[in-house]
């Protein structure tokens, strides 16, 4: 057997294996030998087949799989031992079209492109300040988390007409193009809130209204996209994209939202008897809220301008071309178009995939098993209460992060998660940082923009 590889430039290479029949002829043999015995064909007894008649049937399908092996391991051994650096997987010509003589099979052929990952040295831009974005906790933020905080726990209590922050209770029923009712239509009970609907000319036409009030109504111009208007209408959504009607809106009653008083009672329900205060105190637990719900956006936005600056700093090239040959040949569902689109976003990914990559050899950070399973529980842990669920013991919490990580994906995630922050942390670290405090709109705005 013999493998060469010629580079056709610093980023493409094609790769040669020839196969001789010594090579495979053996192994063929055996697995014609395997499958005779295993093989049933009418008018013979199993394991008395003639060899012959599995070489004319099977000898075709065993001889690819075969050649197809032994490729795929002369492929990996030649990349591993050599230390090629490729990107994606090796892909056959496809101008290489095989002719085998199935009956007297000999010697073969095979040529492969490959993609090869830019050679470069790592600077790490250590001169530079790199801004690290916050939220400025000031007492608009503070204010407006209380209010949200007030309305969550308050009440609702029935009123006589809306206004611009009361929620309609109505029924729902179809209209055909001359607003007449569809006797046959969809006929659903459901809400409105008047204070989220955009659409200002509707928003008049809510306030005002009491219980027993009728009104036509385009539903688009009252709901917050296809699926919120699919629940309000009690229809699925691909009947809600098409639906360009308008519907009849008969008010059931209106209710108005009291915010809850900001006393002992609040602070007890929000964390717990005994733990806050006075309203000092329960500002300042929020401000340390707000602080910590920002952290993991915060870290995003470092890593988005952070992976800018080293990318543009090292100018890495690709073999574009072979990249987006072979994405469409391995995903079935790109399309030319949408790859177009797509490519130079995956084309940054890839280059500060290498980047990192980098930084984690030079530097030998790794990760252990026993803190993937600490951060498993950690995640799991924030599952159980994200969905008000009472957080398990520990050995069970191991033992459901352990079924988690037995999922090769799932462990993969994870374990890309953990490598990710602790570059993020090594950098950190290294760099000059700037702590940036920006206010909360800006900083939407810029976790938007990831």
């Amino acid at each position: 057997m013999d493998v060469k590889i010629e580079n056709v430039d610093a980023l493409n290479a094609v790769l040669t294996v020839k196969i001789n029949n010594e090579d495979y002829n053996t192994t063929y043999e055996n697995s014609l030998k395997t499958y005779k015995k295993q093989v049933q064909l009418p008018g013979f007894r199993k394991g008395h087949i003639p060899t012959s008649v599995i070489k004319k049937k099977y000898g075709p399908s065993i001889l690819a799989e075969e050649i197809d092996k032994l490729l795929s391991q002369t492929i990996q051994k030649h990349i591993t031992e050599n230390e090629i650096n490729i990107l994606g997987n090796p892909l056959p010509k496809s101008n290489e079209q095989l002719e085998i003589d199935w009956k007297n099979p000999g010697d073969f052929e095979f040529q492969y492109e490959l993609g090869i990952a830019p050679e470069f040295e790592l600077k790490i831009p250590g001169r530079d300040k790199h801004p690290f974005h916050k939220v400025k906790i000031d007492d608009k933020l503070i204010n407006k988390q209380i209010d949200d905080l007030a309305k969550r726990y308050g009440k609702l209590g029935l009123v006589d007409v809306a206004t611009d922050k009361d929620m309609i209770m109505a029924n729902f029923k179809e209209l055909d193009s001359d607003d007449v009712v569809v006797e046959e239509g969809f006929n659903q009970s459901s809400t409105v809130s008047v204070e989220f609907v955009d659409d200002k000319k509707s928003k008049k036409k809510l306030i005002g209204l009491k219980a027993g009030d009728k009104l036509v109504i385009d539903p688009i111009k009252i709901s917050k996209g296809e699926a919120d208007m699919a629940a309000m209408l009690g229809i699925d959504k691909e009947r809600a994209a098409l639906y360009k009607r308008n519907v009849e809106m008969t008010v059931t009653e209106v209710k108005s939202l009291s915010p809850a008083n900001l006393d002992i009672a609040l602070f007890d329900k929000i964390y717990g008897e005994g733990e806050v205060a006075d309203e000092k105190a329960f500002r300042n637990r929020i401000s340390e809220d707000l602080e910590k719900m920002f952290v993991g956006d915060s870290e995003r936005i470092f890593k988005k301008n952070l992976s800018e600056t080293f990318i543009k700093k090292l100018k890495l090239s690709l073999p574009n071309e072979f990249l987006k040959k072979w994405i469409l040949a391995t995903n079935k569902d790109a399309t030319e178009d949408q790859l177009n689109q797509e490519y130079d976003q995956y084309a940054k990914s890839l280059k500060w995939q290498l980047i990192e990559n980098r930084i984690i050899k030079e530097n030998n950070i790794k990760v252990e098993s026993d803190e993937v399973v600490a951060k498993t529980k950690e995640l799991l842990s924030s599952q159980y209460s994200q969905y008000g669920m009472m957080i398990p013991g520990d050995e069970e919490l191991t033992k459901a992060a352990q079924n988690v990580l037995s999922n090769q994906e799932e462990s993969r995630k994870i374990f890309d998660m953990m490598y990710d922050q602790k570059v993020i942390t090594y950098l950190k670290e290294n760099l000059k940082i700037s702590e940036k405090y920006v206010s909360y709109d800006d900083f939407v705005k810029l976790a938007s923009a990831q």
